[in-house]
C-alpha cells in the first residue's frame, strides 16, 4: 500500500488550522475502510484551498508503530505512528474490528483519553465494538453492520443500537454501518466541516452519490423477488429524472407514470430498492438541495424552500429540522460561524 499523501512535510506546509485525523490500522484488517479514510482525508486537494480555509492531515496509526500488519488479500501494511497520535487528533476513526476478539486495553484507554480531551470519535462498521468497549456509546444511539447489530446490543446493553440506519451522528461520537456506509459517514464529516458544496466536490472525485437515502434494511438478506431487476432499473431512472426537476411539483402519480408502474407497484419497488418511501426520499433530496442555497446565498430562509420544491415556509422548516436536526436559519448561522472561525 502506497504511503498516504498527507505526510509530515505536507502537514508542515498546511495552514495552522488544518484538522488532524487519525485512523487505526491493525493486524488482519480488510483494507477497504482504511482506504476510504485515506481517500477522503489523506489526499491533498489544492483545488479547494481557497474555499476550505485549509484541509485535513491524516495519520495512520497502530498499537505497535512500524510493525508489519497482515491485511486481508495477502499483503502487509505498516503504520508510522502509534496510539500516541490519538492525543493530538481532532478526529479519531476506528475501522471495522474483529468481533471475535476483545478490544485491547491500550486502545480502550487511548479512545477514552481522546474523547475526554474533546476529539471527535468515529467508527466504521464493527469499529463500533471498540467505541462501546471504551464506554463511549453508553446511552447513545449507534450504528454498526446489520449482521453485528444483535451482538453489539447483547454485549453492550446500554447502547441503543439502530440496525437500520447507514450512520448515526451523535455530535462528538459518530458510528456507521457496513463498509460502504463508511463513505457516507466520511462525506457527512466533510459536509459538517466544510459545507455541502465541498462535500459534493469530494463525492464527485470519488464518483459516488454525495448522500444516499434509505437505510440498511435494503441490504439485509431476503429472498429475491421475480422481476426485481427490471423494476429497480425503472426506479433508478425515475430518481434521476426527479432530481433534474427537484423544484417542480412531483406527485406520486407522476413519478409512477414516469416508471411505467402503478402508484402502488412503484411505491413497493421504490421501498425495496431504497429502504424508504418515494415521498420521504423526495423531501430529503429537496432538503439536501437547499443546503447550498443556505450556505452560499443570502436568499431569505422563507424563500429557500420554494426554490427546491417546498413552497410552504412552515413545511420547509419542519422537514429541514427533521432531516438535519436544526432549523434552516440555525444551519445557516452555524455554517457561517464555522466559516468565520
Amino acid at each position: 500500500m502506497r504511503p498516504a499523501p498527507s505526510t509530515a512535510a505536507h502537514r508542515a506546509a498546511a495552514a495552522p488550522h488544518t484538522h488532524r485525523v487519525a485512523v487505526l490500522a491493525y493486524d488482519g484488517m480488510a483494507p477497504f475502510e482504511l482506504g476510504v479514510v485515506v481517500e477522503v482525508f489523506g489526499l491533498a486537494r489544492p483545488e479547494l484551498d481557497e474555499r476550505t480555509r485549509g484541509w485535513y492531515s491524516l495519520d495512520v496509526c497502530a498499537e505497535v508503530p512500524a510493525a508489519p500488519l497482515a491485511a486481508v488479500g495477502g499483503f502487509v501494511l505498516q503504520a508510522s505512528h502509534g496510539l500516541d497520535v490519538l492525543a493530538r487528533a481532532d478526529t479519531v476513526i476506528v475501522p471495522g474490528q474483529p468481533v471475535d476478539r476483545p478490544v485491547s486495553p491500550p486502545l480502550v484507554d487511548a479512545l477514552r483519553d481522546a474523547h475526554a480531551r474533546g476529539a471527535r470519535i468515529v467508527s466504521i462498521c464493527s469499529g463500533a465494538f471498540a467505541l462501546a468497549a471504551a464506554g463511549l456509546l453508553d446511552d447513545r444511539a449507534a450504528a454498526t453492520h446489520w449482521r453485528y447489530a444483535a451482538t453489539l446490543q447483547e454485549r453492550h446493553p446500554r447502547v441503543r443500537v439502530d440496525p437500520e440506519v447507514l450512520y448515526v451522528d451523535d455530535g462528538d461520537v459518530l458510528t456507521s454501518a457496513g463498509s460502504a456506509a463508511g463513505i457516507d459517514l466520511c462525506l457527512h464529516l466533510v459536509r459538517r466541516d466544510h459545507g455541502a458544496e465541498i462535500a459534493n466536490h469530494v463525492a464527485r472525485r470519488l464518483v459516488v452519490a454525495p448522500h444516499r437515502e434509505g437505510g440498511q434494511a435494503q441490504f439485509i438478506e431476503q429472498p429475491m423477488a421475480a422481476g426485481r431487476g427490471a423494476g429497480e432499473d425503472a426506479i433508478a431512472r425515475t430518481m434521476d429524472w426527479a432530481l433534474e426537476r427537484i423544484a417542480q411539483p412531483l406527485p406520486l402519480e407522476q413519478l409512477a407514470a414516469q416508471a411505467h408502474l402503478s402508484p402502488r407497484s412503484f411505491t413497493r419497488h421504490f421501498r425495496r430498492a431504497t429502504g424508504t418511501s418515494p415521498t420521504r426520499w423526495l423531501l430529503d433530496q429537496r432538503v439536501r438541495a437547499s443546503l447550498a442555497l443556505l450556505e452560499g446565498s443570502d436568499l431569505a430562509v422563507e424563500h429557500v424552500g420554494d426554490q427546491v420544491g417546498i413552497p410552504s415556509p412552515a413545511a420547509f422548516r419542519r422537514h429541514f429540522a427533521r432531516a438535519m436536526g436544526v432549523s434552516p436559519a440555525g444551519y445557516r448561522r452555524a455554517f457561517r460561524a464555522r466559516e468565520a472561525a
